[in-house]
């Protein structure tokens, strides 16, 4: 095993715990490249960087490298819609048809927009088979949702709707506010904070860009043996789960460094983003929805998104999930340290984004190498994020 990278960046003599812990996972052999960020009060006390953006460890990992974050795009496109709740443009009570009336088809004209953000609209995959380039085409996508009947009665289940998230808040936006979600994005959260957050990456950004490594496949977290996805979705291949994740194709680890997939809009997976954007997008959430004189949010939206919606068995997942409104939050399964109301999104792979209003805190967390488990948060960022916890 190679020798494992210098750390870079700088760290708050009182967190250095997490700078050791950092330093650990490359030791370990956990990491290719990687990147955290952690803030307090809305500054950063940690940002840190190592390893190596390419298999060939040829190119050093640096703070601007990107990284596609896959499902953590779906807490930011969830800011995007909440800003327009706060401005009193999107009811989350109303009808999605409302907003979009091509969806009222499929017994869907009264699903209210609050399902969208809680994966309670039983619309987590489209039955009939698509391309796989239907993927990069957001007019396809949409119509088929808007034709698609919900796989359950909407509001009676949950399941996590890994890829159609993104499409069905999305174009609930786009219709609002007249511009793509990744013009909103961009627009209204990413240059206001001064960060990088893309979805739909220029091609003048390739450069900056670690593409995506496969890696290890983790036991659950009980000592089970590791969960087969692609067995299950062969089980059943006209299956919920064969649907959600094959339907089109999602975690093609060729199509995923492709510049089509950077290009494209997929606001539920395929965002480019760094551990300090991260933690500044989610320090504004830590903040009472505002950071560095910036307001992304009220902190009465905060308090919204961040409010228990459903709790228990998820239709798609094989294990219970607990969602608020665009956002998973700590639970007994998968605690994220001593507050139990710290809310977060994680991406397949590893990335992670944390807020905790009541300790004022924040973390971003991005790498290459992609570890796979039956997780919703990687172990790799939440052993940092508990190092951060204990040096409070």
């Amino acid at each position: 095993m190679p020798e494992p990278a210098p750390i870079h960046g700088r760290c708050d003599a009182r967190f250095e715990r997490v700078r050791e812990a950092f330093a650990r996972e490359f030791a370990a052999g956990n990491e290719i490249g990687a990147a955290v960020c952690v803030t307090l009060e809305g500054e950063s006390v940690v940002d840190l960087w190592g390893g190596h953006e390419d298999a060939a460890r040829t190119r050093p990992w640096r703070r601007e490298s990107l990284a596609n974050v896959y499902s953590t795009t779906k807490a930011v496109t969830a800011i995007a819609l909440h800003r327009l709740v706060d401005e009193g443009r999107v009811d989350l009570d109303a009808p999605v048809a409302s907003y979009w009336p091509e969806f009222a088809r499929a017994g869907k004209d009264r699903l209210p927009v609050r399902y969208l953000l809680s994966h309670e609209a039983g619309l987590a995959a489209v039955r009939r088979p698509l391309a796989p380039a239907a993927i990069y085409d957001w007019d396809a996508m949409v119509e088929a949702l808007a034709a698609q009947a919900p796989w359950w009665e909407p509001g009676k289940a949950h399941g996590y709707h890994a890829l159609t998230y993104g499409w069905l808040v999305g174009e609930v936006i786009r219709r609002v506010r007249g511009k793509s979600v990744g013009a909103v994005v961009r627009e209204e959260i990413a240059r206001p904070l001064g960060v990088d957050f893309e979805i739909g990456l220029g091609p003048e950004l390739d450069a900056r860009v670690a593409p995506l490594l496969p890696g290890p496949v983790h036991e659950a977290p009980d000592g089970s043996p590791a969960y087969d996805l692609l067995g299950a979705m062969r089980s059943d291949p006209e299956g919920l789960l064969a649907k959600v994740f094959g339907n089109p194709p999602l975690l093609d680890p060729d199509a995923v460094n492709s510049r089509a997939w950077r290009g494209a809009e997929i606001p539920a997976a395929n965002g480019h983003s760094n551990a300090h954007s991260l933690a500044r997008i989610f320090a504004a959430l830590a903040n009472g929805g505002a950071v560095g004189g910036v307001r992304l949010l009220s902190n009465a939206a905060v308090e919204r998104a961040r409010a228990e919606q459903v709790n228990g068995r998820d239709e798609v997942l094989p294990m219970p999930t607990r969602i608020g409104l665009g956002f998973f939050l700590s639970s007994e399964r998968e605690p994220l340290g001593p507050n139990p109301e710290a809310f977060f999104h994680g991406g397949a792979g590893g990335s992670l984004a944390v807020a905790d209003p009541e300790n004022r805190l924040s973390l971003g967390y991005v790498m290459n190498w992609m570890h796979q488990g039956l997780w919703l948060a990687d172990p790799r960022p939440r052993r940092l994020l508990a190092e951060a916890y204990a040096c409070l």
